[in-house]
């Protein structure tokens, strides 16, 4: 793909692309939640409310996969239009849900839809964070701090959905909410698409499908961590905590569902924000601009092993507990917190890393492939989470998290520095 032209353009357009990111993301958050609670209290059950996102998760894996392809021959805008448009789509559909349905043709339905949303996601993802690795100046560390500025500023955003998300639903209903959003990321598009300055690359017609796949080894151990690494955080975060702290917090009637909502939505909400400050903060956090490649893998092998703890504390902590109680309570608050701190330091170092192994004439596709194992780590976790809380309870959903974020420090432990070094 060919570069800028030059850096002030390619700044500008950095700005349009984040901008774009952060609507679309806060829909996503604001969507996630939306769907979640609405079906908890029709009666879902974890597992069925767990198959409601398994689709979105699919095609994740599929679009990471593709899209890569797609942004080389087509260019870097066209998928991020793309994404806006799809999402746009998806959420009109979903106001077309008929109550009267059964509970089957819900379920389908509502996995279709997300499916849809799923596609638009990664589509707007991978435009973003590959524009990144074109448009970042490549001295003094500027690859990381883009880097972590764009990821941690999104799952600020995002966090902020989640609370916009449960406080829609629980005032303005399901429908008016996500005919709301629809109306207000059409907008945003439209605006996107009169304004967006030149920049990005385009593409070319020589792209290739069968290079998606990735040759490099560094690559290819730093997508199989994410994997295990995401898969262990939905593994608590898509189905299980929600929906225990909504047993807590709510006796069934209309005043506490709308407490719960709010205080589930505020939680979700904190969670991600503080992920996404930890994240957008990393560079400094681990002074990358005075640290070497190898120094930065380093960090990566022993943030991983620091956030194996967490969770098995709290592993530990639920099987003492044995039922919901205060105390274990305000521990899983404190504990997933702290959680969300070490995952964003681990999260920002692969982000980084993963663009500083990838060439700048093939990111798009390393970059794909390297979320197409995100959103394969995703759709375990999504699994997961419903099976194991339903199976097992906290002690069981929190295990298994624990063993994942092993897996997933075995594994950086494969990654090697390379001669050439980015940002």
């Amino acid at each position: 793909m060919s570069q800028p032209a030059g850096r002030p353009e390619g700044l500008s357009a950095y700005v349009a692309v984040t901008a774009a990111y952060w609507a679309f993301m806060l829909s996503d958050g604001a969507l996630r939640m939306l769907v979640l609670l609405h079906f908890h209290t029709l009666g879902f059950s974890p597992v069925q409310l767990a198959y409601l996102f398994v689709l979105y998760e699919i095609a994740g894996v599929v679009t990471n996969l593709c899209a890569g392809w797609i942004a080389a021959r087509f260019g870097l805008a066209s998928t991020l239009y793309a994404g806006l448009a799809l999402q746009v789509l998806a959420l009109l559909a979903l106001a077309q849900l008929d109550p009267s349905w059964t509970v089957a043709a819900s379920v389908v339905f509502v996995m279709l839809v997300q499916g849809a949303s799923g596609v638009a996601k990664d589509l707007a993802k991978m435009s973003s964070k590959s524009a990144v690795k074109i448009l970042a100046p490549a001295q003094d560390g500027g690859l990381f701090r883009w880097v972590a500025l764009l990821t941690g500023s999104k799952n600020m955003v995002k966090g902020a959905g989640f609370l916009l998300g449960t406080g829609l639903l629980a005032t303005l209903g399901f429908v008016w909410a996500v005919l709301g959003m629809a109306a207000i990321l059409a907008a945003i598009l439209l605006a996107v698409l009169i304004a967006m300055p030149s920049g990005l690359p385009r593409g070319r017609k020589g792209a290739k499908f069968s290079d998606v796949l990735s040759t490099s080894a560094n690559v290819n151990w730093l997508s199989a961590a994410r994997v295990f690494l995401f898969g262990a955080r939905d593994v608590w975060f898509v189905v299980g905590i929600p929906i225990y702290f909504y047993a807590v917090l709510s006796d069934g009637t209309t005043a506490s569902n709308r407490a719960a909502f709010f205080a589930i939505g505020t939680f979700m909400a904190g969670w991600i924000i503080l992920y996404g400050l930890v994240q957008a903060n990393a560079p400094r956090l681990l002074r990358a601009r005075t640290r070497g490649h190898a120094d930065l893998i380093g960090a990566a092998r022993g943030w991983g092993w620091a956030l194996a703890v967490v969770p098995a504390g709290l592993t530990i902590a639920a099987l003492i507990a044995g039922a919901p109680q205060m105390w274990l309570t305000a521990t899983l608050v404190v504990g997933l917190l702290m959680f969300g701190a070490i995952f964003a330091v681990n999260s920002s170092l692969h982000s980084y890393l993963i663009l500083s192994f990838s060439k700048a004439e093939r990111v798009t596709m390393d970059v794909g492939f390297y979320y197409m194992a995100n959103a394969c780590g995703r759709l375990v976790g999504t699994l997961l989470s419903g099976m194991t809380y339903q199976t097992g309870g906290l002690p069981l959903m929190l295990g298994t998290a624990t063993g994942m974020v092993v897996l997933s420090a075995v594994v950086v432990g494969r990654l090697r520095p390379e001669p050439r070094e980015i940002g």
